[in-house]
């Protein structure tokens, strides 16, 4: 019998906005139950911005993006990576394994939002959204601030599944 280990993951989420500004709770509903039938531990889950997109995916030019941090064992990132690619309100996901310099940051980040709770609205994008997993524990305050673009580069290249 063997175990699975969980590695730290991020995960970038990109939904088309009018979607996003009509049925926020389906979107978001639709990125967890993608994640939970991956069987992952969703630990942040936040509406990170809306953008103008550099080329249009599915005739669309504007996107939300969604950023999500997740335990999981390596198998099941294609996994999550197929359904997003059989979703219709899902346009693309990146996921990214988060180095040990950026898990110890996250572990501390959620840390500190144990000990204050935020009173903030995740519809409105302020804060993180609720999962069924963290109903009973507070949310967490801020995000982490995200990699540099060049350290994301250098992760992706090294992919390590």
């Amino acid at each position: 019998m063997t175990t699975a280990t969980t590695k730290l993951y991020e995960g970038m989420f990109l939904v088309d906005s009018a979607l996003a500004g009509s049925d926020w709770d389906g979107v978001m509903a639709t990125i967890k139950n993608v994640l939970q039938k991956a069987e992952v531990e969703i630990l942040w889950l936040q509406k990170w911005g809306e953008k103008k997109l550099a080329y249009e995916i599915k005739h669309k030019g504007r996107g939300t993006y969604i950023l999500c941090y997740f335990r999981a064992d390596g198998g099941r990132i294609r996994d999550i990576e197929r359904d997003v690619r059989l979703s219709e309100r899902i346009m693309r996901v990146l996921i990214l394994r988060a180095d040990k310099q950026m898990a110890a940051q996250i572990e501390r980040q959620l840390s500190q939002s144990a000990a204050h709770p935020a009173d903030q609205s995740p519809a409105a994008g302020a804060g993180p959204v609720p999962t069924p997993e963290a109903a009973a524990q507070p949310a967490v305050v801020e995000a982490p601030p995200p990699q540099a673009e060049a350290a994301k580069q250098d992760q992706q290249a090294n992919i390590d599944y």
